[in-house]
């Protein structure tokens, strides 16, 4: 079996929304985020693509961007 592995939290929603199985989640070593998707088929990297540019992804960036203002970064 194949999986797709990714530390961003709004891609394996996008992937999760896309109906796609996640099939283990936790945190890394380094204390990064990792999600690990079953990808029998490979469509993830191109589901990866699609939030790139989608309106998804630029809401995430608005998010990220509200984090920082209230964090004073």
């Amino acid at each position: 079996m194949q999986n797709y592995i990714t530390s961003d939290l709004a891609l394996a929603a996008f992937l999760k929304l896309r109906g796609r199985k996640l099939v283990a989640a936790g945190k890394g070593p380094s204390g990064k985020f990792k999600f690990e998707f079953s990808d029998a088929d490979g469509g993830c990297a191109a589901l990866a693509l699609e939030f790139v540019n989608s309106e998804f992804s630029a809401y995430d960036a608005q998010v990220r961007a509200l984090k920082k203002a209230l964090n004073g970064a």
